[in-house]
This record gives structure tokens, sequence and C-alpha cells, in this order.
């Protein structure tokens, strides 16, 4: 006797899909499941970088408009600008130049490294902030 054509080698095991899953065509694998959470995931983790660069910048701005010894409305507006700053290109590199420069132009005796540093220190606190919903 020949074999039948759906023999228990051949056999997949069957999923229950929706009779509208059908229609629509939404039906869904596990594998698409966890590929949408994965893509949700790093959509969350994305936008919550964003926010924490952003509010690195402004911490930053704060501190260094402190040592020039700005005050009152001019510490916010220098922060804004600092934050303003990083949308010019991509990378950290110009939010550190012009807080370096504007720092050393006001005769403040830092150096590119401390900047760089007190950058790495506001986003760690940035980033926690963040994620705590603040």
């Amino acid at each position: 006797m020949g074999a039948s054509p759906l023999s228990i080698a051949g056999a997949r095991a069957a999923r229950y899909v929706t009779p509208s899953a059908v229609q629509t065509g939404e039906h869904m694998t596990t594998f698409d499941e966890r590929e949408q959470g994965f893509e949700k995931k790093f959509a969350l983790d994305q936008d919550q970088e964003f926010k924490a660069g952003v509010r690195r910048n402004r911490m930053l701005g704060q501190w260094a408009a402190g040592l020039m010894g700005l005050a009152g409305d001019r510490i916010d507006e220098y922060a804004k600008a600092v934050v303003k700053s990083d949308f010019e290109l991509p990378g950290d590199e110009d939010v550190l130049r012009k807080v370096f420069e504007d720092l050393k132009g006001a005769g403040v005796a830092v150096t590119e490294g401390d900047v760089r540093m007190k950058m790495a220190e506001l986003l760690a606190q940035a980033r926690e902030l963040v994620r705590a919903g603040n």
C-alpha cells in the first residue's frame, strides 16, 4: 500500500486561528509576537535615551552657568542654548564644544576632560530620573 499524502513524519502541529483572524490576515505566530515585543522595547529604550540626553544637556547647562556666574533667568536661557546645540550635529561633540568653549571664554579653569566627566556623570543621573518617571 502507498503512503497517505499526510504521513506522521510530515504532519505539522495545528495552531488554532480564529475565523476573524483568517479573514483579516491578523493571525500571528509566537515569533511575530516576540518580534513586536522587541520592537516596542527598542522604541521605548530609544525614547528614554533621547529624553535622558536632553535632560543631561539641560543639567550640564545649569552646571556650566553656575561656574560662569550666571544667575536667574540667564541660567535657564543658557541651559536651553546647550540643549539646542545638541541638534546641530549627531553625537555629543557639539554640546561638549559649546560648553567647553563658553567656559573657557568666561575664564573658568576647566579642561575638556572635566566637561566630559561631568557629561558622563549627569547622563547617568538623567537616565535614572527618566526611568523613575521624573
